[in-house]
């Protein structure tokens, strides 16, 4: 099965696919409102106002499998980042990025792209994957790194 292929539910409820998607660089995230984290909210809009045109899209997945860090349901979530942090990039409906009931995304990208010492499983909100134009090549980068600093990478999968 390709990345194209896999069902989610965007922040408002409609059922899709990543096929609107392809062929462009994406950065796919897992979410939370109430996490130390949350302020990359603003370096991967940063990030999304700087290379959309070229290619990048940003995809948020807001999950509450972390000490309950995103408690609210979508229309909260939305708000929130968009009076918050003027997010812009799409935002998805709350996921299970780990554990028996994993989202598929989720399960092929902890599959492609291991984190530290081999291990698949999501360990925290704002693990970021980047995935090529194929749909094939995945980096995971952990929740500690700031967007910024997938820059370069982000640059030269773009050409």
């Amino acid at each position: 099965m390709s990345i194209y292929d896999i069902s989610v539910k965007t922040i408002k409820g409609e059922d899709t696919t990543l096929r609107p998607y392809k062929g462009k660089v994406l950065l796919i995230v897992n979410t939370a409102s109430k996490c130390g984290f949350t302020p990359q909210y603003q370096q991967l809009q940063d990030l999304y106002e700087t290379y959309k045109d070229r290619g990048l899209e940003i995809l948020g997945f807001p999950s509450n499998q972390f000490m309950n860090q995103e408690p609210g349901d979508e229309k909260s979530i939305e708000e929130f980042c968009s009076v918050n942090y003027g997010v812009t990039f799409p935002m998805f409906s709350k996921v299970n990025v780990k554990g028996d009931q994993i989202h598929p995304l989720f399960r092929h990208l902890t599959n492609k792209a291991k984190g530290m010492l081999g291990t698949k499983a999501v360990k925290w909100n704002f693990t970021k994957f980047l995935v090529d134009q194929t749909g094939e090549n995945v980096v995971r980068f952990s929740p500690q790194t700031n967007p910024k600093e997938m820059e370069e990478t982000i640059q030269k999968w773009l050409g």
